[in-house]
């Protein structure tokens, strides 16, 4: 029975461990080699937030444009679930690090650099880790990167193009495929023997 009073309380924490994950990343400092681990860096103004599913979708409307390429607007996805997730709302403005997921879009991740916008300083919780203020690190973004200019958006492009098809259309696609290889071999030796 004493056995049990000591072993106890350590099966409960090695059980409870996994839940108890805490959310840090390593610390690291405002550098052109920690701007050289991003495709894009930006500053934006989330516009709207979409839900779908795990998976959400922050559009942003771009203020400036510090490193890549893109329009105006742009999407960043997240995952929603993830209890290590920034929190992102409608109207926030953020400085943003990220590398592209699809042409039109990228996938932020919690270790990265991006940080939002306090008017209070002293709500800032990444000015303690850092030890740069939001508009301290704004501003060597544009010395140290510049503005670039956006890309026009283009109104004949077509939406969502690299998205990868439904389980139903994947499976008509195969069936047309196989059917199409089946005619063929079928034609080929009737006309070919």
């Amino acid at each position: 029975m004493r056995r049990l009073f000591y072993i106890l309380p350590v099966l409960v924490f090695l059980l409870r461990a996994p839940a108890m994950e805490a959310c840090q990343c390593p610390v690291t400092s405002l550098s052109m080699d920690e701007c050289n681990k991003y495709d894009l860096i930006f500053k934006g103004r989330i516009e709207s937030i979409s839900l779908k599913g795990s998976r959400s979708e922050a559009l942003f409307s771009i203020i400036d444009l510090y490193k890549g390429n893109t329009t105006a607007r742009f999407k960043v996805f997240f995952n929603d679930e993830d209890p290590c997730k920034l929190d992102m709302r409608s109207g926030d403005e953020w400085i943003i690090y990220t590398n592209y997921y699809q042409i039109d879009n990228a996938k932020l991740d919690f270790c990265s650099r991006s940080r939002k916008f306090f008017k209070n300083i002293r709500e800032d919780f990444f000015y303690p880790t850092t030890n740069v203020s939001y508009d301290d690190e704004a501003r060597f973004l544009q010395e140290k990167l510049g503005l670039h200019k956006l890309l026009k958006e283009d109104v004949n492009r077509v939406e969502n193009r690299n998205q990868l098809p439904t389980k139903l259309q994947f499976i008509i696609t195969l069936l047309c495929s196989l059917g199409g290889i089946i005619l063929f071999y079928w034609l080929f030796n009737k006309f070919f023997k």
